[in-house]
């Protein structure tokens, strides 16, 4: 080969290098905005997946909590099967006025079609002629899952919640039936001298009745209050076993609260700004035992114009520092000597539960020590 051939070979190499010298730097000068795009493409992608997992998850949970959340049911609601719901909505339904039943008052007996005795009252939280009164459903739900906390409570001395009917404005409460009427009731016929209560069976119902509030105080979770214990919320079974009515209504319905605060409430119940606790249902309890010890009731005119529980109180708590707690007893009950020690006793246990500050006053579960100390139960 002559070297001007070699000289042409060698030539057509170096242009051919330098042309694809060139395409390389062409193609990698536009290199980083395509990647750039890739880039961005990806993560916008991403961005786009997550929003859309998110979005997701929250319409899922908010599904499961739609279908979770309690309905609120119409019609009669059972926790018994000695109650057809069929024969409960026809027993009601026959009885548009209930004697006796009212906003915060008695209990009405009711003989279903298959002959079942069940005590009903009458409770009417909303008012009917509000114009809101169908779209207060959180208000009917809370009652309505309040009201099924209460059918689960089971003590010897409580009443048991057996079923409610939910209408437009009120609920209908079936309770066991108890023949024998409130502590009320029997306290009535003892000063009218139609009954004779001796002292044991007064301390065997002050026992039943602290023994419901240990059980409600100190065994459910969380705690329940009663409220609004008084003589008429007391009921009595044959045997003069107490159990209490309308437990942690006055919670539900506020409206009961009335009663127990104007003649059987606690001092911090007229204060608005007073937490109601434990030790408040003590000072109830503390009234009411002072009505078994005395035989009187907080207005009675023995006390003078008052409507409250807090001259009882403070006559009780005189005589206890007199040295003369004998001359509150109800002389229908003095007997043997080791009874009158036994109600001398109980006339201090009630002048602590009825202690105006709380923390001086006992704990349901010191107190039922401290009764079924005096007798044998």
């Amino acid at each position: 080969m002559s070297a001007t051939a070699l000289k042409l070979a060698f030539l057509w190499v170096q242009l051919s290098c330098v042309q694809c010298h060139g395409r390389i730097i062409k193609d990698s000068s536009t290199g980083p905005p395509q990647f750039q795009r890739i880039f961005l493409s990806i993560l916008f992608g991403m961005f786009t997946g997550l929003i859309c997992v998110f979005v997701f998850a929250w319409l899922v949970r908010s599904f499961v909590r739609y279908i979770s959340k309690a309905p609120i049911l119409k019609g009669p609601v059972v926790f018994s099967p000695k109650i057809p719901a069929k024969t409960l909505q026809s027993a009601l339904a026959n009885e548009t006025q209930l004697p006796g039943s009212s906003t915060c008052g008695k209990y009405c007996r009711t003989v279903l079609d298959n002959g079942f005795t069940v005590a009903v009252k009458r409770l009417e939280p909303f008012d009917s002629s509000s114009p809101h009164l169908h779209t207060t459903k959180s208000l009917k739900r809370k009652i309505q899952l309040d009201l099924e906390v209460i059918a689960s409570l089971r003590h010897r001395n409580l009443m048991s919640l057996r079923a409610y009917v939910r209408e437009s404005s009120r609920f209908f409460l079936i309770y066991d039936y108890v023949p024998t009427g409130s502590l009320e009731d029997a306290m009535n016929k003892v000063r009218e001298k139609q009954l004779q209560l001796s002292w044991e069976v007064r301390l065997r119902i002050a026992v039943g009745i602290v023994k419901a509030l240990q059980y409600l105080h100190f065994s459910c979770n969380p705690r329940i209050l009663h409220r609004n214990l008084k003589p008429t919320n007391v009921l009595l079974d044959a045997e003069f076993e107490p159990r209490l009515a309308d437990c942690g209504l006055a919670k539900i319905i506020p409206t009961l609260n009335l009663p127990a605060a104007s003649t059987y409430g606690p001092p911090e119940s007229f204060q608005s700004c007073s937490r109601y606790t434990d030790k408040s249902d003590i000072f109830s309890f503390g009234v009411i035992l002072g009505v078994l010890l005395t035989g009187k009731y907080p207005t009675d005119p023995f006390f003078g114009n008052t409507s409250t529980g807090g001259s009882l109180a403070r006559w009780l708590q005189c005589l206890q520092e007199a040295g003369d707690a004998r001359e509150a007893l109800d002389k229908t009950i003095l007997g043997e000597e080791v009874e009158e020690d036994e109600m001398l006793m109980a006339v201090k246990i009630a002048v602590v539960c009825l202690s105006d500050m709380p923390a001086d006053r006992p704990s349901s579960d010191e107190l039922v020590s401290m009764l079924t100390q005096l007798n044998s139960f």
